[in-house]
């Protein structure tokens, strides 16, 4: 059977960057998976970082992409005549037209001269790249810098509307300054750093109190639950257990388990509670802080209406992980973590809490394998494993306290 995982990954995918290089003579020199995006079922795709010898003898770095799905017209293929394959170089990202201008220096300069940010010169860092989804490049100019977040044309319309909403309601999201057609959404940078940020150093201090995290999510517009609503993590869980089990057969049985029990938890709501805004996305990566404040929401792209249990589970969710890949800080992570879980369980029902945690650290675990961490299959069973210890909680309400 035909493998995406292993193709995108494997040393197949080496033979299909070269491929792809033939054309205009490059020569690739080494190469490693940065990004996978498996979808069991589905075509999948990933992100590759690469040395390439080119024809007239300089050595570069490059990013490349490739995707097991049928392209837009126009897109180079590589195949053995039965399966083929779409491969791209950075930014000619073709689900993604805006990254290329994104990632000029030239066109972004005068994009800063615009705004009074910048002249003739500016620097260019690719904060996150993720093939034929998103991407954000960081602009930074003489007096100033900017985020350009590149998404699909067909969505650069709604989510410029989504941080005008969440701005006008006070909420302190990037204010977009204007977007473009062709899929590049200019976002305002602001102060602080992220709150993983400060849990991964010695700013403790740094952490807001739990009661200004659903502050926060309070504030978020009603306006958003206009949007379609977003699936639960419950109702998300059984397509996470797929894709541990296709790159980790080894525990497969564990992860159909796990997604089954949590696709359909005991005596939850089911998705069927009346909506309400959600960032839906919502972990300390998303939090800008200083001194202890909040000073910013990020990637409001899947804010829409939800529940706010899903909101809620996924920071607790996130800090339980990161306390297990942190554990030189896991004390530190793992004091706010109980903090919020106290102050969260007298707000929504805990033993659906800690489903929904569960659920969303099962979602998680395919991260190790998305991103290509060395030593990945031990980590996915590590997040497996916690995922397990959430629901045991959520089981014995005697652990509830």
């Amino acid at each position: 059977m035909f493998s995406a995982a292993t193709l995108l990954t494997g040393p197949d995918a080496g033979d299909i960057l070269r491929a792809a290089l033939a054309p205009a003579g490059g020569d690739l020199l080494s190469w490693h998976p940065v990004q996978v995006d498996y979808r069991p079922g589905r075509a999948s795709s990933a992100g590759y970082r690469a040395r390439v010898r080119w024809p007239d003898g300089p050595v570069s770095d490059e990013r490349f992409a490739a995707y097991t799905g049928t392209p837009p017209e126009g897109t180079l293929t590589v195949g053995d005549g039965q399966d083929r394959i779409a491969v791209w170089r950075f930014p000619h990202d073709p689900y993604l037209p805006g990254l290329a201008t994104a990632y000029d220096p030239a066109a972004v300069a005068r994009l800063l001269r615009g705004y009074r940010l910048g002249d003739q010169r500016v620097r260019l860092v690719v904060r996150a790249y993720r093939p034929r989804r998103r991407a954000v490049i960081e602009a930074i100019g003489a007096r100033g810098r900017l985020f350009l977040k590149v998404v699909r044309p067909s969505r650069v319309v709604a989510l410029h509307r989504r941080h005008r909403l969440c701005t006008d309601a006070g909420v302190p999201v990037p204010p977009s300054l204007g977007y473009t057609d062709d899929g590049l959404l200019v976002l305002q940078a602001l102060p602080g750093i992220t709150l993983r940020t400060a849990l991964q150093g010695r700013a403790t201090a740094a952490a807001p109190s739990a009661a200004a995290l659903l502050s926060i999510l309070d504030r978020l517009p009603g306006e958003l639950t206009e949007a379609p609503r977003r699936q639960s993590w419950s109702e998300r869980a059984g397509h996470y257990a797929a894709v541990v089990a296709g790159v980790l057969p080894a525990e497969a049985d564990r992860a159909r388990q796990l997604g089954a029990e949590l696709g359909a938890p005991p005596g939850t709501g089911g998705g069927t509670a009346p909506p309400v805004p959600v960032h839906g996305d919502f972990y300390e990566n998303q939090l800008q802080v200083a001194g202890g404040r909040i000073t910013g929401l990020l990637d409001i792209d899947t804010a829409g209406p939800g529940e706010r249990l899903d909101d809620l589970a996924c920071l607790l969710g996130h800090l339980s992980v990161l306390a297990q890949i942190q554990p030189a800080r896991a004390s530190a992570i793992n004091r706010l973590g109980a903090r919020c879980l106290t102050a969260f369980d007298s707000t929504v029902d805990p033993a659906e809490l800690r489903y929904r945690t569960a659920a969303v650290v099962l979602s998680l675990a395919t991260g190790p394998h998305r991103v290509q961490e060395p030593g990945w299959p031990d980590a996915t069973r590590r997040r497996l494993e916690l995922a397990e210890r959430w629901l045991d909680s959520a089981r014995r309400p005697a652990l509830m306290s």
